[in-house]
């Protein structure tokens, strides 16, 4: 697969189709591209070019633990430039989770080059900040003053992120773990500080101040709540709100987690939603 450094750091990507606008997809969690490929295809099949990268510390992607913002500022920060590389200037900018936060944060950063917001799973709420600083940041703090950076190196994320680029495992093993745990620390206490917020990433007065459409389908699951999606929808002025791509449930009866499978078949919905959404404001397909 093809690779740019971007910021110094190499990032793997891939572009599915070959004409049309521009949309990026980023997955949520950590997680690598690969399980947006079929969505993407799909996008691409009714005419429009979409790119997918692995974030920095993510999936085939070089390692760089660096604090230079949050994680999500230097990811979007990271899209900028990778976008630009590609001679990319006007862009739909989409994820589910992470990578809608992502979004968030490219549109806010970055505002010239966004021409939508494509968002799915968003993420808001205190359960959702707290079980995610952790889940992102506080376990590898602990991994590392119990074990150094080799118990870091063996974890499941980091061991794959070794396993598909070897010379993370040098750069990992090359920090000094005061660094790597005040890094994790700063990002874990930004992610916490937006537990009250409407959605993690982005203030109340920000979303306000979006001047791009946003389609936005909603969650069922207690990180992912329906009650994040419709705050976010009703802040964005020019944004369509789906609350039944996936089963419709109460704020009271919520999944503990969401269902992977539901959302696998959910996915060529997803997919016409985004295409027609996109029409509908005269982004034209190939």
């Amino acid at each position: 697969m093809p690779e740019a450094i971007i910021r110094g750091v190499p990032l793997n990507y891939l572009v599915v189709g070959d004409q049309g606008p521009w949309v990026a997809f980023t997955p949520g969690s950590r997680r690598p591209y690969g399980e947006l490929v079929p969505l993407a295809q799909a996008v691409a099949g009714a005419g429009y070019r979409v790119l997918l990268h692995d974030r920095r510390n993510c999936g085939a992607s070089g390692v760089a633990i660096e604090p230079i913002g949050s994680e999500h500022e230097i990811w979007a920060d990271d899209l900028k430039e990778l976008s630009a590389s590609l001679g990319i200037d006007r862009i739909y900018a989409g994820g589910s989770s992470a990578g809608a936060r992502l979004a968030l944060l490219f549109a806010l950063r970055h505002p010239t080059l966004v021409q939508g917001l494509l968002l799915w799973r968003v993420t808001g709420g205190r359960h959702a900040a707290e079980k995610l600083a952790h889940q992102y940041y506080g376990q590898f703090q602990d991994l590392a003053r119990s074990g150094g950076m080799e118990a870091v190196c063996t974890s499941e994320h980091f061991a794959e992120c070794i396993r598909e680029r070897p010379a993370n495992r040098e750069r990992l093993m090359a920090m000094r773990v005061d660094d790597f745990w005040a890094t994790m620390e700063m990002w874990r206490k930004r992610f916490l500080a937006d537990a009250d917020l409407p959605v993690v990433g982005a203030t109340e007065e920000q979303l306000r101040a979006l001047k791009v459409p946003a389609c936005i389908c909603a969650g069922n699951d207690m990180i992912h709540t329906p009650e994040t999606a419709r705050k976010v929808a009703g802040l964005i002025a020019e944004s369509q709100l789906y609350d039944d791509l996936v089963s419709k449930r109460a704020d009271d009866d919520l999944l503990e987690t969401w269902d992977v499978a539901e959302w696998k078949v959910a996915e060529p919905r997803l997919a016409a939603i985004f295409t027609d959404f996109m029409r509908q404001r005269g982004v034209r397909a190939a």
